[in-house]
């Protein structure tokens, strides 16, 4: 079944973008209170914090090492960008310059020979693109929320 494409949702930001050199970690946050709002679809739900362990919320979370439900809470408490991050640095884990460059290399290639190769390429058929549209996932989502125009790596 293809599914609509693209997906856009204004207030989300591409998982690229960074918050004091950390990659996702502003997207996660876009969703927290985009869910707030009812302003998700309802088919991404299933796959926001910790319910999908190798999804991206779940990963940053564990990178970060909180509680993707504290995180929440922060969110609704109305807290900014950069106070959610610092509150992450004091209850979780301040990275090093290395690990966030190992976090942000990792993340930024997500589905370019590894592992999740075949699941983006199914993600990619299921909006009605080739499997060798994109590279990475988060090329995959930019595509799909129209900030990506469409190419074929060759």
């Amino acid at each position: 079944m293809i599914k609509s494409y693209p997906t856009i949702i204004p207030g989300l930001r591409s998982p690229s973008d960074q918050i004091a050199g950390i990659v996702y970690f502003g997207r996660m946050i876009d969703k927290i209170r985009l869910q707030q709002d009812n302003n998700l679809p309802e088919d991404w739900l299933n796959m926001l914090g910790d319910q999908h362990k190798g999804g991206f919320d779940y990963r940053c979370c564990k990178f970060l090492r909180i509680s993707y439900s504290e995180l929440v809470a922060k969110v609704i408490s109305g807290a900014k960008d950069f106070e959610l991050l610092e509150w992450a640095f004091t209850h979780g884990h301040r990275p090093s310059e290395e690990e966030i460059d190992v976090w942000n290399g990792f993340m930024m290639k997500r589905g370019w020979r590894d592992e999740a190769s075949k699941r983006l390429a199914e993600r990619l058929e299921e909006i009605g693109l080739k499997s060798d549209t994109v590279a990475t996932f988060f090329e995959f989502i930019d595509l799909d929320e129209g900030r990506l125009k469409q190419w074929r790596y060759v």
